[in-house]
């Protein structure tokens, strides 16, 4: 089958006129990948089946493009000529390439000195208007979230409610991918919440099972967790470093309907489950990314998930080069050796 993107292959659980033009870039079947080793790492011999969605594949590698060949498509539809968004980055790239693809103007608010350098960069290349703005994501969504209201503009954040139409296929595509069913457990990181919404309005809607939820967010941008605003949050996971989040209701509903967890961990807890993957399974990812694994070793490690015969979907978010600054912030440093294969002798020799 030719993969035709997400509103063709999907078009039956999503609610498009039949006659809007569809604004795609192929996003979607992106990967599930299992991760025996890393199973073994987490929960040794207890049978858990660990399942990677690989959502950093998509065309601006994160799983932004999801919501926004939907509310591109819509906005287009409706006649749009100028879209924005506020962002920590993903969504900046997403309505970027998206609006490029449409043949739309594009602004986006980024809170100055805290988006990730592959973020910005791609932005930038798809011919975005990018506004550094004296203050965080939070403070950006306040102030686009007024322009809409004064000026002829479509706001593609994910308090748009077509973001969620096109980023709850996420769940349809892991069910096809178990041949059907749902996993037991669902894990993801969890910024502005609209992702941890979207997957369970999926499964709901899909109707293959529904799997028990498990958010996670950084210790330092912790909102639903503490229960309480984050004026100034701070984590080296910047796709989440976000104090308000706009889906926090709609986050706590489907929490309690799943019979879900949510939890904070710490950057360190991330930083680890970040090597873990790229080390231990070859997958490259940015650090807020590897947030869901964090919860869910976390959660093993104190007992309050039994691992034992369970089918575990880990989200990964975005691709690693998203944040190469961390990258190599993170790296061993390479050595330097002469030119010659004695000088490799001797290093392989220690």
């Amino acid at each position: 089958m030719n993969w035709r993107g997400l509103i063709d292959r999907y078009r039956d659980y999503l609610p498009f006129s039949e006659d809007v033009p569809i604004i795609s870039l192929n996003e979607g079947n992106t990967p599930l990948i299992q991760a025996d080793r890393l199973s073994e790492i987490i929960a040794p011999g207890k049978g858990l089946k660990l399942y990677l969605k690989y959502e950093g594949l998509n065309p601006s590698g994160s799983f932004k493009d999801r919501g926004m060949t939907a509310a591109i498509t819509q906005a287009v539809y409706e006649g749009a000529k100028t879209v924005i968004c506020a962002s920590t980055g993903n969504t900046a790239a997403s309505a970027a390439a998206y609006a490029a693809r449409a043949g739309l103007r594009c602004l986006v608010l980024v809170p100055e000195g805290k988006i990730a350098l592959g973020k910005l960069a791609a932005s930038l290349a798809y011919g975005a208007e990018v506004l550094s703005i004296e203050g965080s994501f939070d403070d950006g969504l306040a102030v686009v979230r007024q322009i809409v209201e004064r000026q002829p503009i479509a706001l593609v954040n994910s308090i748009n409610p077509w973001r969620l139409e096109g980023q709850k296929t996420g769940a349809f595509e892991i069910c096809d991918q178990l041949d059907g069913k749902a996993p037991d457990w669902h894990c993801l990181p969890v910024g502005n919440a609209g992702n941890i919404t979207a997957y369970w309005m999926g499964y709901q809607q899909y109707g293959k099972g529904l799997p028990r939820l498990l958010g996670g967010q950084a210790a330092g941008a912790a909102p639903i967790v503490e229960g309480r605003l984050i004026e100034k949050p701070e984590t080296i996971a910047t796709a989440i470093r976000i104090g308000n989040p706009a889906r926090w209701r709609q986050a706590l509903e489907a929490l309690d309907e799943s019979g879900g967890i949510i939890t904070a961990v710490t950057d360190q807890e991330i930083l680890e489950s970040w090597r873990l993957l790229a080390a231990k399974e070859g997958v490259f990812v940015e650090p807020a990314s590897a947030t869901g694994l964090a919860a869910l070793r976390q959660q093993i490690a104190k007992g309050e998930i039994d691992p034992s015969g369970k089918t575990a979907v880990i989200v990964l978010t975005g691709h690693g080069l998203k944040d190469p600054g961390t990258a190599v912030e993170q790296a061993v440093q390479p050595r330097t050796i002469g030119a010659t294969v004695e000088a490799l002798e001797r290093y392989l020799g220690g």
